[in-house]
């Protein structure tokens, strides 16, 4: 495709949990300037973002993005003895579904497509046909923490495994230009823990009474009530100790993999246009903060747009 000449614009949404907000303020710069987007592929949180945009619903996302905050984090942690996760998902599940309602893939307004990845054989699975939730909840089962979905005898969980800004996957829906957002601009877990919320946040969320804090010390205290004997090794998570808890210990481990992985695969694979917001001081579980996320978003899509080397191509005509 030469500049100028009509081209199909795709997205690829990347992974980075919390951060995924970001993609909102991407996706809002991109509206604002007149970038028609004509398919999405999406990564974990970028795979629901990717869902609500294809499905022309991204307003209503937006409204409950605003109003997010521990409580309503916490009403979606179905507790689940950890044989292959500490999260069922049916809870988050049961949201999407009654916020999208059931639709499958293939009769969305726009080209969409999710990416996850086979426990049984590693490989990257895109999730382009039938039910549409199943496909989020499919790339969103960060291993560890939510139990994978299980379709047929195959058992798939978070994409960002394989594959945490789906490039290649948009390209796969016809795109001709992609533009990427990767959220995986980690800093350390120490930067981070001296990082505090920006002051442009509307309100802060509730500090909780004790030393760990954040949505998920509720989560532990739930998973501490329960009675059985071989969760006495869990009960050391409550320990006041400096070092990182669990979550923090696998949504760091994550972000390190998926920060590697996408490194390769931008060599490999590079998109027409990368985004990155600068949202490295959001935590994996800091949902809360989706102001900054958006406005992190949002600025760097314009940094970007403003700096391209060449326009953008305009859209194919009908």
């Amino acid at each position: 495709m030469k500049p100028g000449e009509p081209g199909k614009i795709g997205l690829a949404l990347g992974g980075g949990a919390a951060r995924g907000w970001a993609h909102l303020g991407v996706l809002r710069a991109l509206h604002e300037r007149g970038v028609q987007v004509e398919c999405v592929a999406g990564t974990s949180i970028g795979a629901l973002v990717g869902a609500s945009f294809a499905l022309g619903k991204l307003n209503l996302l937006e409204e409950f993005v605003a109003e997010i905050d521990w409580k309503r984090i916490l009403s979606f942690l179905d507790v689940t003895f950890p044989r292959s996760g500490l999260i069922e998902g049916n809870e988050l599940l049961e949201f999407f579904q009654s916020y999208v309602q059931e639709r499958e893939i293939e009769t969305l307004p726009l080209p969409y497509c999710a990416v996850a990845a086979s426990l049984n054989t590693g490989r990257e699975v895109v999730l382009n046909r039938g039910s549409l939730t199943e496909a989020v909840r499919a790339s969103i089962s960060v291993p560890g923490i939510f139990t994978p979905l299980r379709r047929g005898d195959e058992f798939l969980v978070d994409g960002g495994l394989v594959n945490p800004v789906p490039v290649s996957a948009v390209r796969g829906l016809g795109a001709d230009y992609v533009i990427a957002v990767d959220l995986n601009q980690e800093r350390s877990w120490e930067e981070r823990k001296a990082s505090p919320p920006s002051h442009a946040m509307k309100q802060k969320p509730p500090r909780l009474p004790q030393k760990e804090e954040g949505p998920f010390r509720e989560f532990l205290e739930r998973f501490r009530r329960l009675e059985i004997p071989d969760l006495s090794l869990g009960k050391r998570w409550f320990q006041k100790d400096p070092s990182p808890n669990i979550f923090e210990v696998m949504a760091g481990a994550i972000n390190i993999m998926e920060a590697q992985i996408t490194a390769q695969r931008m060599v490999t694979d590079p998109p027409d246009l990368l985004i990155q917001p600068k949202v490295g001081g959001i935590g994996f579980f800091e949902f809360h903060r989706s102001e900054e996320a958006i406005a992190a978003g949002y600025e760097e899509a314009g940094k970007a747009l403003q700096n391209l080397k060449r326009p953008l191509p305009p859209p194919e005509r009908p």
